[in-house]
């Protein structure tokens, strides 16, 4: 992890930072499962720790974040279909922000299956 991205999740109060760190954990592990994408790259933008495929440009950035309307959320590109895609297989599962983001309370509201399902979503969102 660079020290910028170090810096945005410290900026983040705790509840958010361990619970947007364990989101960090199942987007990597994701990555990893699903090599068509190539190698994964964490990046700081709009200040958020985010998401992308350089090498295959497979992926539809995704950020990690805090909110207005949660404790911390994952969001998607909102021009993307990523999140309308992921309500449609699973409405009233989350609660979302229009097409950008879903929203958490609690790091128990992370759903490894489901919300891995969003993530591969994303990151295959362009192949």
């Amino acid at each position: 992890m660079s020290a910028e991205v170090c810096a945005a999740f410290e900026a983040m109060p705790p509840q958010a930072r361990d619970a947007a760190l364990q989101l960090r954990e199942l987007i990597f592990d994701v990555a990893d499962d699903t090599p068509e994408i190539g190698p994964i790259e964490e990046v700081l933008r709009w200040g958020q720790p985010s998401y992308i495929t350089p090498k295959k440009k497979a992926a539809s950035t995704l950020r990690l974040g805090v909110p207005k309307n949660g404790t911390f959320a994952i969001f998607a590109h909102c021009q993307s279909s990523v999140i309308s895609d992921y309500v449609a297989l699973f409405p009233d599962q989350d609660r979302i922000e229009g097409n950008r983001a879903v929203l958490f309370d609690t790091k128990d509201q992370i759903d490894p299956n489901r919300h891995g399902l969003l993530i591969k979503s994303a990151l295959t969102y362009h192949l």
